[in-house]
């Protein structure tokens, strides 16, 4: 296991699956760990305390991923707490399930607010606080198998996810030389996150998901947070501008759409 000893994790969107599970690893492997969700602050208390229980300096935040002056403001408070973030995790997102008939100019917006411009307002401010230092560092993007495979019931969060990817790419081109590693992950049905709303809505929409995929298996948000720690390992120094592609072999078999949430 990867020793992340003297790293600071900040992760956005930290009270989700996905979020939740990507914090414990990384404190699990050593790093202090910021935690930011939109949520109240008693929510936080069990991670909060799971988080500690490795050892590790643990904090939450109330922050808007929409408000770039708010996810600067975080950005600052968890470096004059616990030093400089130097594990960037944006993990934040919301879905509406709406093709491009029935999205609503608000709803448009609003996601793309939190899925797009919030992912890009940290990584943006974790990479200049990076540079400002001179020192290195990783940025890890929760991207999507919707963001190159059409889903047209949530058209929105397939651009938002299509958009993550070639931002990853741009910004690890801008920042190889400087130490700053930028790479996504890139799952496919996760049995967690923003489809666990979808399942729980329609009971049969796991076992079909499961059907799709090549290997017959959703991925545990557990799994998809090994991943992140693998780019964000020390031993990880070539990968950047990366898709870690983690989707059971969906994308071996088909882009045709499914009206499911991945």
């Amino acid at each position: 296991m990867s020793n992340l000893a003297q790293q600071v994790a900040i992760i956005s969107g930290g009270l989700g699956d996905i979020g939740r599970a990507v914090a414990l690893e990384l404190a699990r492997r050593g790093a202090d760990v910021a935690v930011g969700d939109i949520h109240e602050c008693a929510l936080a208390a069990e991670l909060l305390g799971k988080l500690r229980s490795f050892g590790r300096q643990a904090r939450y935040d109330r922050v808007d991923v929409a408000d770039s002056s708010a996810v600067k403001a975080w950005v600052l408070a968890v470096e004059k707490d616990f030093g400089l973030p130097s594990l960037i995790i944006p993990c934040a997102a919301i879905v509406t399930v709406a093709n491009s008939q029935k999205v609503t100019p608000a709803e448009w917006r609003h996601e793309l607010s939190i899925n797009l411009d919030g992912v890009f307002y940290l990584a943006q401010t974790g990479a200049l606080r990076l540079l400002s230092a001179g020192k290195p560092g990783r940025i890890v993007f929760i991207g999507s198998w919707a963001g190159r495979a059409p889903h047209p019931e949530i058209i929105t969060y397939c651009v938002s996810k299509a958009g993550i990817r070639i931002m990853c790419k741009c910004m690890a081109l801008e920042y190889a030389r400087f130490g700053i590693l930028v790479n996504e992950v890139d799952p496919g049905y996760v049995d967690g996150g923003l489809a666990r709303h979808w399942y729980e809505q329609d009971p049969t929409a796991r076992e079909k998901d499961a059907r799709l995929v090549p290997i017959g298996k959703l991925i545990e948000p557990e799994e998809v947070a090994l991943q992140v720690a693998h780019l964000c390992a020390p031993e990880n120094r070539h990968m950047t501008g990366s898709v870690l592609c983690m989707d059971g072999g969906l994308s071996l078999v088909s882009t045709a759409y499914t009206s499911e949430v991945s």
